[in-house]
């Protein structure tokens, strides 16, 4: 069996596994890594959303053997340390805004909005619009999207600090 390499929450990691197997099977079942959910495994809803290089992007859709060894994965678990805190911004405002309710797509969702304010704010753009916030597909069956929108201003500002 192929050994895989890549960077996962800032630590290299070696699984053995076949090419093709999704990464997010491998982040949860080989690796233990839970904050990802699945959720359709289609790229559509959006619940396992984490980073890959610091961009977004879903590993139910990714097949282990396209990673790089140099390939850096951050999931929600990894998004504290990212800002040396206990909590990213991001997700202190999620819970000042009280947006969960059944939680199940949140660590997709924070992932999602921490993606776009940084790719905002590394263009020199400070203010969150209602497009931008628009541009977000992840899917909240709970239909806390209000909340969602109004965490994402706070954690916008708090990331700016």
């Amino acid at each position: 069996m192929p050994n895989q390499t890549f960077i996962l929450n800032g630590q290299q990691v070696n699984v053995d596994c076949d090419d093709d197997i999704r990464l997010l099977w491998v982040l949860r079942d080989l690796l233990g890594v839970t904050g990802p959910k699945y959720g359709c495994g289609l790229n559509v809803c959006k619940a396992c959303t984490s980073h890959c290089n610091g961009q977004a992007f879903n590993p139910c859709s990714v097949e282990v053997g396209n990673l790089q060894p140099t390939d850096e994965i951050t999931t929600i678990e990894g998004l504290p340390a990212t800002v040396g805190k206990a909590l990213h911004p991001m997700q202190e405002a999620w819970l000042k805004v009280d947006v969960p309710q059944c939680g199940y797509c949140q660590p997709g969702q924070i992932m999602t909005a921490v993606a776009l304010v940084n790719q905002l704010l590394a263009a020199g753009i400070s203010t969150i619009t209602d497009a931008d916030l628009d541009s977000i597909a992840n899917v909240c069956r709970c239909g806390t999207y209000y909340r969602i929108r109004e965490a994402i201003r706070d954690g916008a500002k708090a990331m700016q600090s």
